[in-house]
């Protein structure tokens, strides 16, 4: 009895704290980092390359599979998509559409 008492606060504790970590972020903007460099800070572009920032996810997907399979021309991002996996591109795209141009 004493047990189950004791087991129902972790229990407990721990459905909280699944709750409290946000799926996939850290994940996301460690992968979307990369794109950084070109694409400046958190997808906002102040050169030449294009800003990614609070484009459509589904865009940027579409993209980065074209530029994946060879039927979009690039100088570095065929080389670099061919890199992402399937969930990673998606997760790297729903990163930057949910960021603020």
């Amino acid at each position: 009895m004493l047990r189950s008492l004791l087991l129902i606060p972790a229990l407990c504790c721990a459905a909280v704290a699944a709750q409290a970590t946000p799926p996939a972020v850290p994940a996301a903007q460690s992968l979307a980092a990369t794109c950084f460099n070109c694409h400046g800070p958190h997808g906002v572009s102040t050169a030449a390359i294009p800003s990614l920032a609070g484009r459509p996810a589904a865009s940027l997907i579409a993209l980065m599979n074209e530029y994946k399979s060879g039927q979009r021309q690039g100088t570095i991002m065929p080389q670099i998509a061919k890199g992402y996996t399937e969930a990673q591109i998606q997760l790297i795209a729903e990163y930057f559409a949910q960021q603020h141009p």
